[in-house]
């Protein structure tokens, strides 16, 4: 695996040391603090239960006790310390309803750290953690082991703060990487336009500055009042004339994505070229219609759209940057696998992903084994729940399924399914190591790919063209043609090939994103973790 970089907020000090600006927000209302290596350290006092990240608080024993019992250096100790000072004793990756943004980005890092053989890993706090994103309720029951996995999970930053090579993070400003109180979403766009020095992790990350030229055009709409609702019902053809029409090229122009002089009310071939575009940078069917989906999109503010660029901004700076040309990525509100050569898209197609409460996670890893004509070995959740149930009912489930016993107890069985046209994996499997035993893997029920929503499964990712993506990734297998992979995928007989140059694979939930040609595409928050992350960072200004 190649070495990774971390690519996380950077917040320096303005040479006066008046204010820190950008995500963490201003420190006007701060207490400087004495640190070493000419750090400066600020405590918001300003911060309470009303207005915090995190509505969640711990004292100073509690980070003593942990510091001592973990026996950390002066160092690590000191940097410590300081990351709860400047957060006034706030939590920062866990609120009283479950787990921050920040907290699954830094454990997206940390999956990939331990993966690769970095890091040894904590057993424990895997555990803790990967029950905990699946379901929040039981551990946020228990305060005590509550705080010991927030104290946990800062030392894992800090320990990638000190061990990354230089330059990977700058442990001056690690203090600042999670935003400590509530602020206006138009305060901070200013912030990060105008007011803050990008550091060198910001300017070497090019989909963050390319989303920071697309804040500042939202930005400006925002500040200068936006765009008018578009009312309906629009039933326009092309050729035809209506009011809507002329309202659908003015809110169209505002965005840069309708680029002709026209702003008649007849609707034209270059408006319906325009409005098929923008259907398509949206997630919509692109039929170049106006419809009801349409204009509930176009008529999201401005303002809304500049807080879903601000939140997908921020869950850049904590995704492991591309550093490879050629590699994959599945993003998961757009329900599509993109690969990448020579940093170029060369192949895309559709992908169902984890449905609500069995969420597709969001790490990095390297596709290292693909298996044709796969057993599927049934977990214990599916087993349980779904299985058992249905064998109570019908004796005879198992056979009828392709299915078969390999262990267990009555109460409940080890079962698999057997390779064949019926098995849940289809004909072939992509491995890499990960810590949430997810992959990516054909299946027989192909017509779900037609739906919009594909969020379907139970946390794997199903695609839409195996055979296409296993030719993709044995391209460089010359003993592995179209031929043979195609009887492999056929054979109804398990075969691992063991891949010798690997593939970097990139899961990621990006509701907000920039293309290729600069435009700005968006999706539905298909888990909820903008709407999450929007109550946390934004305050709603009075006017507005």
């Amino acid at each position: 695996m190649k070495k990774m970089i971390i690519a996380i907020a950077v917040i320096s000090c303005l040479s006066s040391c008046t204010q820190v600006a950008g995500w963490f927000g201003s420190n006007e209302d701060s207490t400087r603090l004495e640190s070493p290596d000419s750090i400066e350290v600020y405590r918001d006092v300003s911060i309470n239960e009303s207005n915090a990240y995190s509505d969640l608080f711990l004292d100073s024993s509690a980070i003593e006790s942990f510091i001592k019992s973990e026996g950390l250096k002066d160092s690590a100790a000191k940097l410590f310390r300081d990351f709860y000072t400047v957060r006034n004793g706030q939590y920062a990756w866990f609120a009283s309803g479950g787990p921050t943004e920040q907290a699954r980005g830094l454990w997206g890092l940390y999956s990939n750290q331990a993966e690769a053989g970095k890091d040894k890993g904590d057993d424990s706090l895997r555990k803790r953690m990967d029950s905990l994103l699946a379901d929040s309720t039981a551990l946020i029951a228990d305060s005590s082991v509550l705080l010991s996995t927030e104290l946990a999970l800062t030392r894992q930053l800090i320990d990638l703060a000190l061990t990354q090579p230089e330059g990977a993070i700058n442990r001056s400003t690690i203090f600042y990487l999670v935003p400590a109180k509530r602020q206006d979403a138009m305060q901070l766009a200013d912030s990060l336009l105008n007011r803050q020095k990008d550091s060198s992790a910001y300017a070497s990350n090019k989909l963050y500055q390319m989303m920071k030229t697309q804040l500042a055009l939202y930005y400006d709409l925002a500040r200068n009042g936006g765009w008018a609702a578009i009312t309906g019902p629009v039933n326009a053809s092309k050729g035809s004339r209506q009011p809507q029409v002329k309202a659908i090229k003015k809110r169209l122009q505002a965005t840069r994505e309708y680029d002709a002089a026209d702003t008649t009310d007849i609707f034209s071939d270059s408006l319906q070229s325009a409005i098929r575009r923008y259907q398509e940078r949206n997630g919509l069917q692109a039929s170049g219609m106006i419809n009801d989906s349409l204009l509930s999109s176009l008529n999201v503010s401005a303002e809304d759209r500049l807080k879903q660029i601000l939140v997908n901004m921020n869950r850049i700076l904590w995704s492991q940057p591309t550093t490879d040309s050629s590699y994959l990525q599945v993003n998961i509100p757009s329900f599509m696998l993109y690969a990448f050569e020579n940093g170029r898209p060369s192949l895309q197609m559709p992908v169902i992903v984890g449905k609500e409460g069995a969420n597709t996670m969001m790490f990095s890893g390297n596709i290292n084994k693909v298996v044709f004509s796969p057993y599927w070995n049934i977990p214990e959740s599916i087993v349980r729940n779904e299985i058992m149930p249905a064998m109570k009912k019908d004796p005879g489930y198992l056979k009828k399924h392709n299915m078969e016993r390999t262990g267990g107890s009555d109460s409940l069985p080890v079962l698999r399914q057997l390779p064949g046209k019926d098995n849940a994996l289809g004909k072939v499997k992509f491995l890499f190591p990960n810590s949430f035993d997810i992959y990516l893997h054909d299946t027989p029920n192909k017509s779900l790919f037609a739906r919009n929503d594909r969020a379907l499964s139970h946390g794997c990712i199903r695609v839409a063209d195996a055979t296409r993506l296993a030719q993709y990734i044995l391209q460089d297998e010359a003993s592995w043609t179209p031929e043979k992979i195609s009887a492999a995928m056929n054979a109804n007989k398990e075969q691992t090939v063991e891949i010798r140059n690997t593939h970097p694979v990139h899961i990621t939930y990006l509701t907000a994103w920039v293309d290729d040609q600069g435009f700005m595409n968006f999706r539905p928050d298909v888990y909820g973790h903008d709407g999450e992350a929007m109550t946390r960072m934004f305050v709603a200004a009075a006017g507005r």
